[in-house]
């Protein structure tokens, strides 16, 4: 099987002595048709990933913009197959690895089995499932499935994760895993938490794969606070901030203007 696209990003990363970014849309947010022309977007402007949230009508991890967004997006009618349409449609367009981001109960009122076929199918390099168990996966076989179909399946670690928790998630672990920057859920900060690095320092105890962090990185300054310690950085958000308080026909130009000012020169 040819190396997934997310480990081939993460080497060009590792050559060229940087930290990676990686964005997040919510499919539907503000519009269909918008989020393909934000995916290229972030793609024109070196982004190195992009998550594509599938809308849940209870997304336990998200606060409240991202929460809004997939109110938004699943009032207008979208639905999982926009999803997978979308996949398709700009892995055919874009070159950087595009990964799901989903909650469990929409990937098994799917079908595990198929979900992971045809995430593979639309161009998806990875999934991020931050409340599937580990401990759940003789009943669920959804690592199975995915493993099959090429799919990385990217852990989801937050500073309450026990040291037990970080040897589980280390023998599945692959592309990347995603720690929280905090406990609790997702939004843009003014500061990060100072026990961080530390924290961050343990989880590389127990665990190779590279790291990405998210969570309240909204700024240029938590990116830089993240070289040496973090592969990844993750924007989200922040960027549906800015998607959110932007004039319609500005939107594209403030997230290309977003994008750059994030960059560590």
């Amino acid at each position: 099987m040819a190396i997934n696209k997310i480990d081939q990003q993460l080497i060009e990363i590792k050559k060229a002595n940087r930290i990676g970014l990686m964005t997040h849309v919510v499919v539907g947010y503000p519009s269909l048709v918008e989020t393909v022309e934000l995916v290229k977007t972030m793609a024109e402007s070196s982004v190195d990933f992009v998550e594509l949230q599938i809308p849940f009508s209870d997304p336990l991890a998200d606060g409240p913009t991202i929460m809004k967004a997939c109110e938004e997006s699943l009032a207008s009618g979208t639905k999982v197959k926009d999803a997978f349409s979308i996949m398709k449609e700009l892995s055919s367009e874009v070159s950087i690895p595009l990964l799901f981001m989903a909650y469990y109960n929409t990937v098994f009122r799917y079908g595990v089995e198929r979900f992971c076929k045809d995430a593979q199918k639309a161009g998806a390099s990875g999934v991020i499932v931050p409340d599937m168990p580990i401990d759940e996966e003789e009943q669920e076989h959804f690592y199975a499935f995915a493993k099959q179909n090429g799919l990385h399946t990217i852990q989801v670690i937050s500073p309450a994760s026990t040291e037990e928790r970080l040897k589980k998630n280390a023998n599945i672990a692959n592309g990347f895993v995603y720690c929280t920057a905090r406990q609790g859920t997702t939004g843009a900060k003014k500061e990060l938490d100072p026990a961080l690095v530390s924290y961050l320092k343990k989880v590389k105890e127990f665990i190779s794969t590279p790291i990405a962090v998210g969570f309240g990185i909204s700024k240029k300054e938590h990116i830089e606070a993240l070289v040496g310690t973090a592969d990844i950085a993750v924007i989200g958000s922040a960027l549906i901030d800015v998607i959110k308080n932007t004039d319609n026909k500005q939107r594209m130009k403030a997230i290309k203007q977003f994008i750059h000012d994030l960059r560590i020169e």
